[in-house]
């Protein structure tokens, strides 16, 4: 595909998670990225290889979510190259508009009641659910005539729990599974399969309480460029609001190393508000150079802020 849409030759062949990544040599070097797996999350990687290899031109082709990554990468400085496959060629992909979100349902009886249950609020891509420490316990969803509570985490343990606690009252049922799920996501708890899921989205419900964190004065969940395939989905989260100054501010949350952060962050701040400003926040240990430096290279650059690698630990309030 790159000798025949670039006419180039490629060393350095690598596989990842994603695809495949390469290094074509010539007069002018270029990474040259085949995103397969998970192909909307392949710039990053890209990118990254691009940094280390000190070159400014990046190509990616794509079967997929080739509009997506196109419009990702509008968003550098040097915005690299995005192909949509077709066959055995390639074109150039067009970029997608700015993604736009569909309405949550009008339920606020369903919604006091999750609140009533000790639970937060978090509304993405329409979609209404309760959590606990970043992680669903319970969604809102489309019933035969109207609107119902589903408590659980992940459509799977829904079910379950819809077919062995059908008479069990609403509100007493997503208490015992907020208190189940609290228990396991506090500080010091053993390893649990609750407090592996959805780590970034813990590290959100922290900063929402503690703002001051990421040096913001005020933030509310917010909805992902993409929606989540479930509460294992490692994706990133987001969180909008103000800094203490009254400015716009969009916040990237995310635990390990991902090296599609940044492109992520930069495609949700374009879904949430294009004109604020935008902070990636991580652990300490995962806050790897290459991140800065993709961060650096965006038309409007993010900062970076570590955060404690005991954030788990940090206490709920500012002192």
């Amino acid at each position: 595909m790159a000798r025949t849409v670039l006419d180039v030759e490629l060393t350095e062949v690598s596989g990842t998670d994603d695809g495949a990544l390469a290094v074509a040599a010539g007069a002018e070097p270029a990474v040259v990225c085949l995103a397969q797996e998970r192909p909307e999350r392949a710039l990053g990687g890209a990118l990254a290889l691009a940094i280390r290899s000190r070159c400014d031109i990046v190509h990616v082709f794509a079967d997929d979510h080739s509009g997506v990554l196109a419009r990702r990468a509008a968003c550098f400085t040097q915005p690299p190259s995005v192909w949509q496959i077709h066959g055995d060629t390639a074109v150039s992909a067009e970029p997608l508009p700015r993604p736009t979100e569909p309405a949550p349902p009008r339920v606020p009886e369903l919604v006091a009641l999750l609140a009533s249950a000790g639970v937060e609020i978090a509304v993405e891509h329409g979609v209404i659910t309760g959590e606990v420490e970043g992680l669903e316990v319970a969604r809102i969803v489309p019933a035969a005539a109207a609107w119902q509570i589903e408590v659980g985490v992940g459509a799977h343990d829904r079910e379950a729990f819809a077919l062995l606690h059908a008479d069990e009252p609403t509100a007493e049922a997503i208490r015992r599974v907020a208190e189940a799920v609290r228990t396991h996501r506090a500080p010091g708890a053993s390893p649990h399969p609750l407090n592996r899921m959805g780590a970034s989205r813990w590290l959100r419900s922290l900063v929402m309480r503690r703002p001051d964190l990421v040096g913001a004065g005020r933030l509310r969940a917010a909805s992902p460029p993409l929606a989540r395939g479930g509460p294992k989905d490692p994706s990133p989260a987001v969180a909008y609001g103000l800094t203490p100054e009254g400015r716009r501010l969009v916040v990237v949350l995310c635990v390990g190393i991902d090296l599609d952060v940044v492109p992520f962050a930069a495609d949700a701040r374009l879904l949430l508000d294009p004109d604020a400003e935008l902070t990636v926040a991580l652990p300490r240990r995962d806050a790897h150079e290459v991140i800065a430096a993709m961060a650096a290279r965006l038309v409007d650059p993010a900062q970076i802020i570590e955060i404690d690698d005991e954030w788990r630990t940090l206490p709920s309030e500012a002192s």
